[in-house]
């Protein structure tokens, strides 16, 4: 009897005997940890909770706005300052970070020293106290004709930047002047290290002058020793009278880089000025350049700048 007894209570579990039932049960905060299964099968990942993005959590579950986390923005449009300053061949980037670091960079009158600055091509960039240029040097020879000012200034009228509106997207400007009427060779250039060198020491040009009269021999030597006019002396390289033409056509080769200090020297000597034509700047010609156009300087022509 109790044999038959204990094999209809084989396989069953006793209700209040074991602790078996008890692990299983979810009663008194025992219910299972949730398996990462329900998580694999919809096959979307877990988002981290806000607090462990940084974000303060409110009780009513909102984020607190202020307390989120910003991200610096970066500065749009411009060129960074490192590469502005590699890019005028001072330097490469990484010097410039250094020369940067050390306050020897000045935008607009105010050193920089922060990395990741950015410039405009417009700022006024100078390292070491020399203005920077960040594009390509270039270098273009007008052979001017008459009726257009020598001025960047879109108020004049008829200006030599009409001429050579095509030749570089370089911002350029005229080197030396020639008066509205006058012809002849006009130099321009974005290389301010060119400008600065020649401003200092002069840039001989030659000139084809046109008097309304002969000029005197007497006066010719008073020019070719020096003139002193209103306490300044006013020297010239060279002048002579141009071979097979009347003695009021002169050749005049002079350092200035403007052109009122010829009307300057003959006025003084009481002569009025018909024409005036650049033939020569430095080592250029108008050799092969009509009336008009212009043409780029080669490397040579650079090179033998760079020689004067």
């Amino acid at each position: 009897m109790s044999g038959r007894q204990d094999k209809s209570r084989k396989g069953k579990t006793s209700s209040s005997g074991g602790d078996n039932s008890r692990n299983r049960s979810s009663a008194r905060g025992n219910a299972p940890l949730k398996s990462d299964n329900t998580r694999k099968k919809t096959g979307k990942p877990t988002p981290p909770r806000k607090r462990e993005l940084g974000w303060d959590v409110k009780k009513d579950g909102q984020t607190d706005k202020k307390m989120a986390p910003t991200s610096k923005k970066p500065q749009t449009g411009g060129i960074r300052l490192n590469k502005y300053i590699a890019n005028s061949g001072v330097c490469s980037r990484r010097e410039a970070d250094t020369y940067i670091a050390t306050g020897l960079v000045t935008v607009n009158g105010k050193i920089v020293n922060e990395m990741g600055h950015k410039v405009e091509l417009t700022d006024d960039v100078r390292f070491d106290g020399r203005r920077l240029n960040p594009e390509p040097s270039a270098y273009v020879v007008l052979n001017k004709p008459k009726g257009f000012a020598t001025t960047d200034s879109e108020s004049k009228g008829n200006t030599v930047m009409d001429l050579v509106a095509n030749a570089t997207t370089a911002k350029i400007k005229p080197f030396g002047r020639l008066g509205r009427n006058s012809t002849g060779l006009l130099l321009f250039t974005n290389d301010d290290v060119f400008r600065q060198k020649f401003m200092k020491k002069g840039l001989a040009r030659l000139f084809h002058i046109e008097l309304d009269k002969n000029l005197k021999a007497a006066d010719l030597k008073k020019i070719e020793e020096g003139l002193k006019i209103e306490g300044k002396l006013i020297s010239v390289e060279e002048i002579s009278y141009i071979k097979n033409t009347p003695k009021k056509e002169v050749g005049l080769k002079i350092k200035h880089t403007g052109n009122s200090v010829i009307h300057t020297i003959f006025e003084h000597l009481g002569y009025d000025l018909v024409h005036i034509d650049c033939v020569t700047i430095g080592p250029l010609t108008k050799k092969d350049l009509p009336r008009g156009r212009w043409r780029h300087l080669t490397e040579q022509d650079v090179d033998m700048f760079g020689r004067l």
